[in-house]
């Protein structure tokens, strides 16, 4: 068939016509592409396949502590109050002493700092008589909270440290030896004395044992007890340890100690004393009694004021006031509301409103 120019013509406009018209669609202009933000993704990719998490652990934010005038601060120089919870006595109640308690606390609590309380005479069945199963408890612990990223205070817990000077020595020579190049230990060194001389028993005791500790440990902090159950803070002004990364214990309980034991405080903390709550309840002295909730909330403001770290008394569910947890709760952490007592859930809510 002869076929003219014209009908010609005719095809191959229509041809072009529609080979522009399918394509249309599938072609992006400049502008189009410029404004997608992911031009060469298949719309079927997961982006989440290419994001990069840049959390970090609280260790690793802060690093390494100090002391600087009464403040603890990092190694920014930027001040870092700690808070957190203590273990109780690791021979009566260390069932806790578990890592993934230690995780809890970090996790749910959202606490910074957690306190392995090292048992030493008490009761018969401590770390004088059986070292090496205590330690474990406290490494243990100590593992636990560097794997998590937090604080660790490793506590020689005892009131009469000042007749075992030659054990706390070998204890903290050993706990240095092994940790000391982490960021994430502070030793205590004594955590009740009883009613004892600051400058002929206790600040020479402190000073025996700081020794050993800094032969491997040169820069992490170590924290000191004072007369009569860690109250008598004033006692150390004018007489404090020579050494750069020394504070000093102060313990109270809120329903017991109140104005009186804050303006001593107070008094130290002026003169250019640090402080650190390596233990405080919301109840008595003794554990029990009483909770008292607006002391608690008044030392709660006393100790931010003056950026004071804490740590409460304590992980256990022995059937007293001062326990965190009710008779029963796990080993392992997990607790719900119904496994915290009043002071836990008190404490709780103050640590996650803060950290």
């Amino acid at each position: 068939m002869k076929v003219s120019l014209f009908h010609v013509v005719l095809i191959l406009l229509s041809f072009a016509t529609t080979c522009c018209s399918s394509s249309s669609d599938d072609i992006k202009t400049p502008i189009e592409d410029a404004q997608d933000p992911n031009p060469d993704d298949d719309d079927d990719d997961d982006d989440d396949d290419d994001l990069v998490s840049t959390s970090v652990s609280f260790v690793e934010e802060h690093g390494q502590l100090r002391i600087q005038g009464t403040n603890i601060v990092d190694e920014n120089g930027d001040t870092v109050q700690l808070r957190g919870m203590s273990f109780f006595w690791s021979q009566w109640n260390g069932e806790y002493y578990t890592a993934e308690t230690v995780k809890w606390l970090k996790d749910d609590w959202q606490s910074t700092v957690v306190r392995a309380a090292m048992g030493v005479d008490e009761g018969g069945d401590a770390y004088i008589n059986n070292p090496d199963r205590e330690k474990q408890k406290v490494f243990t612990v100590i593992d636990a909270a560097i794997a998590e990223g937090i604080y660790v205070i490793v506590d020689w817990h005892s009131h009469h440290a000042e007749d075992y000077v030659a054990e706390a020595k070998a204890f903290f020579s050993e706990v240095s030896e092994k940790y000391g190049d982490t960021p994430n230990i502070i030793y205590e060194t004594y955590n009740e004395p009883l009613d004892v001389s600051w400058t002929n028993t206790l600040k020479p005791y402190h000073e025996d044992v700081l020794a050993s500790i800094r032969e491997n440990d040169p820069d992490n902090i170590v924290i000191c007890g004072t007369r009569t159950w860690s109250q008598r803070v004033d006692e150390v002004i004018g007489n404090q340890i020579d050494d750069p990364n020394i504070a000093y214990t102060l313990h109270y309980y809120a329903a017991t100690h109140k104005q009186e034991l804050r303006d001593l405080a107070q008094q130290a903390v002026d003169a250019g004393v640090p402080l650190f709550v390596t233990e405080y309840g919301v109840s008595e002295a003794s554990g029990d009694g009483s909770i008292d909730v607006g002391e608690a909330n008044t030392w709660w403001d006393f100790l931010d004021a003056n950026n004071i770290g804490w740590c409460n008394w304590s992980i256990t569910d022995k059937v007293e006031l001062s326990a965190a947890l009710m008779p029963g709760a796990s080993f392992q952490g997990g607790w719900g509301a119904n496994d915290l007592s009043q002071s836990g859930t008190m404490v709780r809510a103050e640590i996650k409103a803060n950290n």
